[in-house]
């Protein structure tokens, strides 16, 4: 059984047509019949019903299929680590971050680099925390930047890396006051309906766990929201929100910083401690200190952004 073979079944399988599927691997289609006879040949079996103007599988087809199809995976997958080797002029990143990380550090730190491996696929999961944890341990990221769980919370099977620790804040379309600047209090949202992220949200549970360990439970404006609607509801007027440091002072929206001891959460990057990184994937989880130190250099971290790990 030959390789070549089973990509023509797969062909003919998807199409069940004998000249689209030659057209398909770019083979022509007496050679493409050829080679499908003598794979029957081998397997001492049929595997298309012909029939005039109509191609389907028969039940040996119907059981070689999800072979051959994990069979050509399998191969796409070595041939991509052959060519990762290659100075990166290859390769792929499955990279998971949170809605915050995505409107904020992803953008700056996939563009430094995407400049230093522009042959690198790039491809992004945005979900909340919890669900990238889990995304990771069933394989299916090879990075993901991740706010750490309460202390406790279990992290088995993934080796986590703190980068840096970044304040949350307040934000709302209040004219900002001049002089000293004014520092809000968790008690201060006691009487302001908020606007909210929806479940499954860490910025949700950590507001939540602020107002309650203060004493009250907070009222929501309005529940429910994304990242880009909850900033859309701020500028509407509908409340205030509270906000990452980063997302913060992108957003155009007055900032205020919550007085000591505040508001805060720690990015960290992850991957799963039993799948190898690729080569691709251990160039991006590298390069994170030092481009992060960059960003701190050159002021593109609002205050209260402080690195946790050197370059």
């Amino acid at each position: 059984m030959q390789f070549q073979q089973l990509r023509y079944f797969v062909a003919v399988a998807e199409t069940r047509h004998f000249t689209r599927a030659a057209e398909l691997v770019r083979v022509a289609q007496p050679s493409l019949s050829q080679q499908i006879r003598s794979l029957e040949r081998e397997l001492g079996a049929e595997l298309f019903h012909r029939t005039r103007g109509n191609v389907a599988l028969t039940d040996a087809g119907e059981a070689l299929l999800p072979l051959a199809r994990r069979i050509l995976t399998d191969s796409e997958t070595a041939r991509r680590a052959v060519q990762e080797t290659v100075q990166l002029r290859r390769g792929r990143v499955r990279l998971g971050a949170p809605p915050s990380l995505c409107v904020s550090l992803v953008p700056d730190l996939l563009h430094a680099y995407r400049a230093a491996h522009p042959g690198v696929e790039l491809q992004i999961r945005e979900d909340g925390s919890r669900d990238l944890v889990r995304t990771l341990a069933a394989g299916e990221l090879d990075l993901a930047l991740i706010i750490t769980p309460e202390a406790g919370a279990p992290l088995g099977g993934l080796v986590v890396t703190e980068l840096l620790h970044e304040d949350l804040v307040l934000v709302s379309t209040a004219a900002p006051r001049g002089g000293r600047r004014r520092r809000a209090r968790i008690e201060d949202l006691r009487d302001q309906p908020l606007v909210m992220f929806r479940e499954g949200y860490d910025l949700r549970e950590a507001t939540l766990a602020a107002c309650r360990a203060a004493g009250f439970e907070p009222r929501f404006a309005v529940e429910g929201g994304e990242m880009d609607a909850v900033l859309g509801f701020v500028r509407a007027g509908l409340g205030p929100a509270v906000l990452p440091g980063m997302v913060a002072a992108r957003s155009g929206l007055t900032v205020t910083p919550f007085a000591a001891p505040g508001l805060g959460r720690t990015i960290a990057v992850a991957h799963g401690r039993d799948l190898p990184l690729t080569r691709a994937a251990a160039a991006l989880r590298a390069a994170l200190p030092a481009q992060l130190a960059a960003a701190q250099r050159a002021g593109a971290l609002p205050p209260g952004t402080r690195l946790l790990v050197s370059s």
